[in-house]
Parts: C-alpha cells; structure tokens; sequence
C-alpha cells in the first residue's frame, strides 16, 4: 500500500494524526480521495514524502490502501476510479493515481488514461521517486498467516524485551499505525512506549 504511513505512539496516535485526518476529510468531503470510498478512511503518507505537511497526504479507504501495499490483492475493475480521481487537483493524489495506472497498465485501458495524463515536472519527479516501492513484492504476514498493510493495528504476542531501551514490550500491547520494512517480509516498525522499535512478524497478530 510502500512507505505510506508514519508511526506515531501508541498512546498518541490519534491526538497526533487527528490535525492531518481532520484537513484530509475536509478537503476530501470524509471519502476516499481515489475512489470515493468510505470505509475504514485513514492518512495515507505518498512516499517518499514525510507526511508532515497534508499536502504529502491523501485521505484513503482500507479497500485502496490493501491493493497499493499487496500486488496480490490488486482488482483491476476497482482502479477504474483514477478515471476521475486522476484529475484531482491535489498533487499527491495525482502521484498515487500515476504510480497505480502504470502499475497495471498491462489491462490496457490504464494506459489510455496514463496518455491523458498530465503532471507538472516536480509531481512527476515525486511520482517517479517511489515508483520502485510501489512494485515490492515482499509481502508481511502476522503470526496466523494474515497478511499485514501499511497502518494497520497490531498486538503483541509475547513479551519483547527492547534492546537497548531498557524495558519489555508487553505481550498484548497495541501497536497501531504499523510500518512495513519493504525489504524484509519478517519485520514492522512501530512505536511502543514512545520508542520506535523492530518488532518481526511473528510476534504480532492483526
């Protein structure tokens, strides 16, 4: 769905996003920027971006983030939304709508949408920028075999101690708003007690 999501605390999490979430839904009309989707809305950070500012955001639905993080979950008929949402004046939104076109451009109408297409220099740069992340196929999974998307919520399995932070991540504790390592399908990040830490996939159950 890719470095969309950022970590923030787990105790925090909302409180920190909601300033973001609240502008996304404003100028989204609380729906999906892509497909105009309700459910299950959440920041979506376009990488490379850092998503300190809502211009690196869109506002997104579960449906389309699963499909931009997991190849294996792409249905091609769903992106037939970019017909519209490509147009969108929001720089980000056209940086997603290019990434997604190209990626299954091979459906053939995808590339007639890419050929009408027009992003401004520096949104083709940021476009192009990430485009690699976009094709990964490494694919996390948790503990039962359920695979994991950028900002899902997560609870631990087991007690970890923290290397290095001095304290024990407690089994059950909540971690939300995941980051997924893209080049190593065993490992997530996330915050716990303030900390950023490597938690392996193992560990955790969505």
């Amino acid at each position: 769905m890719s470095s969309y999501l950022r970590l923030n605390s787990i105790f925090s999490a909302e409180n920190e996003f909601m300033p973001i979430k609240n502008l996304l839904n404003q100028r989204s009309a609380d729906q999906c920027e892509l497909c105009s989707g309700t459910e299950g809305l959440d920041v979506l950070i376009v990488s490379p971006q850092s998503g300190t500012s809502v211009d690196h955001c869109i506002n997104s639905c579960h449906t389309c983030r699963a499909q931009i993080s997991n190849a294996e979950e792409i249905y091609f008929n769903h992106w037939r939304c970019l017909n519209e949402s490509m147009w969108s004046e929001v720089p980000a939104v056209q940086v997603v709508a290019w990434r997604m076109l190209n990626r299954i451009k091979a459906e053939g109408w995808p590339q007639d949408l890419l050929d009408m297409l027009f992003l401004e220099e520096e949104t083709l740069n940021w476009a192009k920028s990430g485009e690699s992340e976009e094709h990964s196929a490494v694919i996390h999974k948790d503990s039962n075999g359920v695979t994991l998307i950028q900002g899902d919520s997560v609870v631990l399995i087991k007690d970890l101690k923290v290397k290095g932070a001095g304290f024990t991540a407690k089994r059950g504790t909540a971690v939300r708003n995941i980051s997924l390592v893209h080049d190593n399908a065993d490992h997530i990040e996330g915050k716990v007690n303030g900390q950023k830490i490597v938690i392996l996939t193992q560990y955790v159950k969505k």
